[in-house]
Order: C-alpha cells, then sequence, then structure tokens
C-alpha cells in the first residue's frame, strides 16, 4: 500500500503500561495505535511499559491499523534502551519527541541501526526550536526513515507560554507552515491532540479545523473520540460525486488532451483530476478496513 494514501484519519495514544487497554485496541476502529512510553508513563514503570509494548506489537492481532510506539527521548535515562528494544520488535513506526532540528532526526536514524527497513520514523514537532526549522526538518526524510510528523501543541503551548484555547489563533501560522513543509517532502502529517473529550462538539470544531489546513488526521486521547474523526477525515458523499464527475467528464472523448473543462458548471483543471483521483484512491483503502 502505498503510505501517502493509507488512511490514517485516527491515531489513538495509549499507555504501554495498561494491558487491558492494548486488548481493547485491537478492537478499535482507529487507523493507528501509538503504544506510548513517554508521557503516559511513570519513571518507575518505564522498562515494564518498554517490554510491554514490544510484547504486544510481535503479538499482532492489531488487524489493519498501523501500531506505533513513541519513546522516550535519548536525553532520557531510557530513550536508547527505548530505541534498541524496537529496533528488533514488529511494530510499524517508532515515534520520537521533541524534535529540535536535522540533527535530531540523524541522532535516531542512527539508534535504531540495522532495524528492519520498513521501521518507519515518525517525529513529533512541539518545541519552539522544531517551528523554526520545518523545512530542514522534512527535508531528512529525502534520506532517512522519517515518513511522518505528529503535532505536539500541548507541549509547544507550554515552551510558547500561550493559551491552549479552542480556536487555537497562538499556532494557527506553525500548522499551516508544518503542512506545507510536510507535503513540500511527502510526510504525512497528523493534527495534535484535543484535551476535551467528553464534549465532542468542541472536539469536533478542532477535527473540522484540522481537515481544513490539510492534515491526514488528528492524534486522540480517547477511544470515544475515534468515530467522529474517522468521519470528518473521510470523504462525504459530495465529494465522491464531485471527484466521479470530474474523473468521467476528462474521459470523455470530446475533452481529450484538454488541460482545463466544465463540469456540473464549474471550472475544473488537470489538478482537480489529480485530487479527484487521489480522494477515489483514499475512499477505496478505508472502504477496506471496514
Amino acid at each position: 500500500m502505498d503510505s501517502n494514501l493509507r488512511p490514517r484519519r485516527s491515531a489513538l495514544y495509549l499507555p504501554a503500561s495498561n494491558a487491558k487497554a492494548i486488548v481493547k485496541a485491537r478492537t478499535l476502529a482507529c487507523d493507528v495505535v501509538i503504544l506510548d512510553l513517554e508521557d503516559a508513563v511513570a519513571p518507575d514503570r518505564k522498562d515494564e511499559a518498554r517490554e510491554a509494548a514490544v510484547a504486544a506489537v510481535n503479538a499482532g492481532g492489531f488487524g489493519h491499523r498501523e501500531v506505533a510506539i513513541r519513546v522516550n527521548g535519548l536525553d532520557t535515562p531510557w530513550g536508547a534502551a527505548d530505541l534498541a528494544a524496537i529496533a528488533g520488535s514488529l511494530a510499524d513506526a517508532v515515534v520520537v519527541p521533541k524534535v529540535n532540528g536535522p540533527e535530531d532526526i540523524v541522532a535516531y536514524q542512527k539508534a535504531l541501526g540495522a532495524a528492519p527497513a520498513a521501521l518507519q520514523l515518525w517525529a513529533m514537532i512541539e518545541t519552539c526550536r522544531s517551528v523554526g526549522n520545518l523545512p530542514q526538518i522534512a527535508a531528512m526524510a529525502d534520506t532517512t526513515r522519517l515518513s511522518l510528523w505528529i503535532m505536539g501543541t500541548n507541549d509547544l503551548a507550554k515552551e510558547m507560554r500561550a493559551q491552549l484555547t479552542l480556536c487555537r489563533t497562538p499556532f494557527l501560522p506553525f500548522l499551516s507552515m508544518a503542512v506545507a513543509a510536510a507535503r513540500a517532502h511527502g510526510i504525512a502529517i497528523l493534527d495534535g491532540v484535543c484535551n476535551e473529550f467528553r464534549d465532542l462538539d468542541v472536539f469536533e470544531t478542532e477535527v473540522r479545523q484540522g481537515l481544513m489546513f490539510g492534515f491526514d488526521g488528528k492524534s486522540l486521547i480517547h477511544p470515544a473520540q475515534i468515530e467522529p474523526c474517522n468521519t470528518a477525515f473521510s470523504p462525504s458523499e459530495a465529494e465522491l460525486a464531485r471527484a466521479n464527475a470530474v474523473i468521467a467528464a476528462f474521459a470523455l472523448p470530446e475533452n481529450a488532451g484538454k488541460g482545463a473543462i466544465q463540469v456540473e458548471g464549474k471550472m475544473a483543471e488537470l489538478l482537480h483530476l489529480e485530487q479527484a483521483q487521489r480522494l477515489l484512491a483514499v475512499f477505496e483503502r478505508i472502504e477496506a478496513t471496514r
């Protein structure tokens, strides 16, 4: 499956130390499961959580879901051991925290050593330094395992001393810049978590904002957030109808070789044809997971 077309609408964080949560994750409708060794695990349970995460991914049973493990940073007492353990596991990806610049990607790439080529490197964009180095970090995808970014808006808010409100006004420039930098180098990108999991109206508002910015999906902190997130990041019936109409119109003999045509009273160019084809390809892959 083309990684750029793989559905990653919903990426659920789970503490790797919570055995019941990991069992439940195998039945949830999320596209990605992220077993967390970092923020969600107390220092005295780090080693236990690492063993549990590796055992879980090696045991399998997650079906179509990608399974990633978020490690502790290399500047912590646990980071090197986390990476060494995951390098020999069946995880789909390793999520690395607080990347500041391209040198951090180099360090994590080196720490993974001779891990299988299929093991992806996913980076958290969550520091003030990182938002000043977005193009340079993204360019590392050309020569390393780096394939996906996850925005860490909570940590970014902490560093900036900014208010993380519903509209996320202080972070809007960074969100759009991150999407643009990621797209420039073929990196998938997920929006940061929404801390509100009881009020799904608030959550859906933030999801729609992320969709507007062009994110592939969103990272989540609670199973209740999965369904509305999947719905928002799936093509709507109207979008599918428009895509099919554009593709059908360009396929007509009278439109052969044209760069712009009229479809249902609207202008459609070749770029719209490419967008329509991609949307249908993503939809087919979503349907395959049902």
